[in-house]
C-alpha cells in the first residue's frame, strides 16, 4: 500500500530531478522513493557502525591483522 506525501524543494533541485527523470525514463516519485530508501539504509548503516565502535567488548583489529587473517 502506497501513501502519498507532499513536500516542497528548492527549484533547482527540481529541475535536477525533472532531468533525471527524463533520462532515466522514471517518474519524479520513483526516484524520491528510491533517494529515500538509500538515505534509511545509509542512516541504518552508520548507526550500527556507531554502535560497534562504541562497543568497548568488540575487538579492534589492525590493517596488518586482518590482511593476515585474510590471507594476504
Amino acid at each position: 500500500m502506497s501513501t502519498a506525501l507532499s513536500i516542497r524543494i528548492p527549484e533547482n533541485l527540481n529541475q535536477q530531478l525533472c532531468f533525471i527523470a527524463k533520462e532515466t525514463e522514471r517518474s519524479k516519485s520513483f526516484l524520491v522513493q528510491k533517494a529515500i530508501e538509500f538515505y534509511i539504509e545509509d542512516c541504518v548503516d552508520l548507526q550500527l557502525a556507531l554502535d560497534r565502535f562504541r562497543d568497548p567488548s568488540d575487538a579492534i583489529i589492525s590493517s596488518k591483522g586482518m590482511r593476515e587473517s585474510l590471507g594476504l
